[in-house]
């Protein structure tokens, strides 16, 4: 019977670090993204949910992988893999929610423009 070393299956400290750092400044460029925009003076319309749904949902799981990161538990490779997955969704989620804000942005701007052609 072959045994495994127990030391395999585990992640180094210093890289499990380095993931809850990168993780922590994704989340906070995300949050903050998210404040910004809150905070635009333009008012918000019903149709502006298709973005900001997705960048909700992408912050909480961004959230919820630091959550499980920050736990000591997380030095094991299952745990830190299943983290790294659940951050990377979040990421995703965000991102995809951030460039619908850009193209309702742009859509809006354009559907207000003088220019020619412009309704």
């Amino acid at each position: 019977m072959d045994k495994q070393d127990p030391k395999e299956d585990r992640v180094e400290p210093v890289f499990r670090n380095g993931t809850v750092t990168i993780v922590g400044i994704l989340l906070a460029f995300s949050l903050g993204f998210i404040t910004h925009w809150a905070a635009n003076p333009i008012p918000w319309q019903t149709y502006h949910l298709v973005a900001v749904v997705p960048i909700l949902v992408g912050i909480a799981l961004q959230m919820r992988a630091l959550a499980i990161l920050l736990d000591i538990k997380s030095l094991q490779r299952t745990i830190h893999d299943r983290a790294s997955r659940i951050f990377i969704a979040g990421l995703i989620f965000t991102a995809c929610g951030v460039g619908l804000a850009i193209l309702l942005d742009f859509f809006d701007i354009a559907a207000k423009s003088a220019l020619p052609g412009a309704s």
